[in-house]
């Protein structure tokens, strides 16, 4: 395995430098996947909601990490996949496979439309915040901002946004501890938790308002608005 891998690298056949700039690329987006997925997608955003929706439940670990995670990523798929990461394999990864283009032009019809999903949800004021401190003058189109640039941009918009949401998931919540709390010192019940008493009502809000099919549809609706 390793000597055929070799072999391929070091060919000067053009087949087999067709298959090395291949098997380049894929490495170079295998090794980059984590980072593409958390700070170039919805991931951020979604991810972040849905912990603070089991932190102000006080659930502890319910749901587990690998549900929220797992959830997370099948929402970004299903957020990213119509608009974006369909441009990206029609306009760039099946003209390279296909060698109708060459690997600068993939990546700059790859890029396309990544960026413009990015500037859709990158604050103005978080955009110019970098473009200020690279001396980048105002870009006359979407595509000539780097990513350099855009990507923290739009990074710490969706922690912006996300932890609006949820602050706001956290209200009710944070009531009904006041409330459990103020009864239980009222009945002069001082040491006993008031996390323990008000966590069962928690769950039945939760479960009464159909919290889940909520959180999802204003995730979905941040991206995909009907």
């Amino acid at each position: 395995m390793i000597i055929s891998l070799i072999d391929v690298f070091s060919g000067t056949d053009p087949q087999n430098i067709s298959t090395s700039v291949r098997l380049l690329l894929l490495l170079t987006v295998l090794s980059l996947a984590p980072s593409i997925l958390i700070l170039m997608t919805c991931f951020t955003r979604i991810i972040i909601v849905l912990s603070f929706v089991r932190t102000s439940l006080a659930t502890q670990q319910m749901p587990p990490n690998q549900i929220l995670i797992g959830l997370a990523l099948f929402m970004t798929f299903f957020i990213m996949a119509p608009p974006t990461f369909q441009e990206v394999n029609e306009q760039a990864l099946q003209p390279l496979f296909n060698e109708e283009i060459s690997l600068e032009e993939a990546y700059d019809n790859a890029s396309a439309p990544v960026k413009e999903f990015m500037a859709k949800h990158t604050r103005q004021k978080d955009l110019a915040l970098f473009m200020n401190y690279a001396s980048i003058e105002e870009p006359e189109s979407v595509e000539d901002i780097p990513l350099t640039t855009l990507v923290p941009a739009f990074a710490i918009s969706e922690l912006k946004t996300a932890f609006q949401m949820g602050f706001m998931i956290f209200v009710p919540f944070l009531v009904i501890d006041m409330a459990v709390a103020s009864v239980l010192m009222s009945m002069g019940m001082m040491m006993l938790p008031p996390v323990m008493i008000s966590l069962p009502f928690k769950i039945l809000l939760f479960v009464l308002v159909d919290g889940w099919y909520l959180i999802t549809h204003s995730l979905l609706d941040g991206f995909l608005p009907l």
